[in-house]
């Protein structure tokens, strides 16, 4: 079988770096290039050392136009605001390109330069890339040439909602979604606030009210009542290297027992194998989703308060970013879904 070629740019990253360990094995492709500006020359075993005797990849700098000589699909791992400007560079010149970063995800560019302070670079990027939540939008995403890989907390809030707002089970008003990160969500950079001494032995919560994947998460939501949704979204910073939980309250608009709650989740997720609906009276646990591209999904409902409860566990640097992204590009390529992404989750 011809293998695909693909390419990494920003692949010392955190999220890079799970694309191209993901990748190395993936038995439908050859990466063929990874960058990084700060490694350039060097082996990608010296920034990786779990990838020696795995890849002989050398990092070189970042030449849109080389990378779309060199590959059929280039993945960006690039940092918010200067993603764009090097997908519009690799579209033109036929690529296909599956985007890590927040760049190409809000669809009204109005929105964007709300949240993110500026005018967009390439708006006219973002009318052709489709938001790449591959159990909500599959068949959109076969064959397309831009896929703007969803942010980690988006993926798992949504995929918590999705079966409760398009059932039209609950009030759309007062949704409440709460996620707690490792700290990897961060980035793999050196900041003060993410020093080792800095967050261990205790949780915070952060950028309440204005955190960037709100409108994401509100975007996708009305697109799936048809209405305009609204969130409170309190993301929290916990001590561990990996992983999203989070827990959303929604209040009952139907009434439903928890036997059909959870009978709705099995059917609303029916074949999708990255969904796993967990039985009744199990809730998630990060550890459980470490590593892989799995969504757990726990649903209670709270009869005496009239709320739903629905529980989500993923991966960040998995579902939540790399894994993802791997599971867009089989779709957009073709490819089984799952391939090279059916891996146990790591425990402890």
């Amino acid at each position: 079988m011809k293998k695909i070629k693909v390419a990494i740019a920003g692949a010392s990253g955190y999220a890079g770096g799970e694309t191209l360990r993901l990748l190395i094995t993936h038995p439908g492709v050859k990466v063929v290039a990874a960058t990084s500006e700060k490694s350039e020359g060097k082996p990608v075993s010296t920034t990786f050392p779990a990838l020696s005797g795995l890849t002989d990849l050398i990092y070189e700098t970042l030449d849109p136009e080389k990378l779309a000589k060199k590959a059929e699909v280039v993945f960006l791992a690039l940092p918010h605001k200067t993603s764009a400007p090097v997908a519009a560079m690799i579209h033109k010149k036929g690529k296909k390109i599956i985007d890590l970063s927040s760049d190409l995800r809000l669809k009204d560019a109005g929105v964007y330069k709300k949240w993110y302070g500026e005018e967009h670079s390439h708006p006219e990027l973002i009318k052709n890339a489709v938001y790449g939540l591959p159990e909500i939008k599959g068949k959109k995403i076969k064959g397309k040439n831009i896929v703007s890989n969803p942010g980690c907390y988006p993926t798992g809030a949504i995929l918590g909602l999705a079966p409760l707002i398009e059932e039209a089970i609950i009030n759309l008003k007062g949704i409440v979604i709460d996620s707690k990160s490792g700290i990897s969500g961060a980035g793999r950079n050196i900041d003060l606030g993410y020093l080792f001494s800095e967050v261990n032995e205790g949780v915070k919560a952060y950028k309440v009210g204005v955190h960037r994947h709100t409108p994401e998460i509100e975007q996708e939501l009305s697109l799936l009542s048809g209405e305009k949704v609204n969130v409170s979204f309190t993301p929290h910073l916990i001590p561990m290297d990996r992983g999203i939980l989070t827990t959303i309250y929604t209040n009952i608009k139907k009434d439903i027992n928890e036997k059909n709650l959870f009978s709705l989740y099995k059917r609303y997720y029916s074949g999708k194998t990255f969904i796993r609906v967990l039985e009744q009276g199990r809730l998630p646990f990060t550890k459980d989703v470490r590593g892989t591209n799995f969504c757990d999904i726990g649903v209670k409902v709270d009869q005496r308060v009239g709320r739903i409860i629905v529980i989500t566990a993923i991966d960040n640097l998995g579902k939540g970013a790399a894994g993802q992204a791997i599971q867009n590009m089989n779709i957009m390529m073709g490819l089984k879904e799952t391939e090279g992404l059916l891996l146990p989750g790591l425990f402890p």
